[in-house]
């Protein structure tokens, strides 16, 4: 009985070194399947979910509760998300080479952060540069608008002029008959 009992405990470890990462795939599809259910849970459920898997981290900071959080971190809705913290669990796992599944699927998802920061930064490059050439075109409208008025103050005053010379000519006429 022992000897069968040691014969499949040798055959299940032989198995499982046939299918290396094999426990950790597992993990990942777990991770995602926790972490889609949380995103489409109420908020409530979602801010137990992020508070219990930064106890998890807290408690023990494995590779697989280090993903589990940053992937909870980078998917949920603001104001729950933060990329910044996210970004920082995952560097470590996207700068690990190998083929194992929390490293790949570590990797993936700081790469899809990265971009998602980067596009942020964008935007609000963007919308200072707007905002730039709004006040830009503020002020060049402030300045047509005051040369504007200096030309029609400038009109009015050569009027007034013509109309003097012109007033002084019929006097001159006037007093000429």
């Amino acid at each position: 009985m022992r000897a069968l009992i040691a014969a499949l405990v040798l055959l299940l470890g032989g198995c499982a070194q046939l299918a290396p990462g094999a426990d950790e795939a597992a993990g990942v599809n777990e991770i995602v399947s926790r972490t889609v259910a949380a995103v489409r849970a109420p908020a409530t459920e979602q801010q137990r979910a992020l508070r219990l898997a930064q106890e998890a981290y807290r408690r023990d900071r494995s590779i697989a509760n280090r993903l589990r959080l940053a992937t909870l971190l980078a998917t949920l809705p603001a104001p729950l998300r933060d990329d910044a913290a996210a970004y920082s669990l995952l560097k470590p796992l996207a700068a690990a080479r190998g083929d194992s599944p929390y490293a790949s699927f570590g990797a993936l998802l700081a790469g899809q952060i990265a971009e998602r920061q980067r596009l942020a930064r964008e935007s609000e490059r963007a919308v200072k540069g707007s905002e730039r050439a709004a006040k830009e075109y503020e002020r060049s409208a402030q300045a047509a608008e005051e040369r504007a008025q200096r030309l029609l103050e400038q009109l009015n005053a050569l009027k007034s002029i013509e109309r003097g010379i012109v007033e002084r000519e019929e006097k001159l006429r006037r007093n000429r008959r």
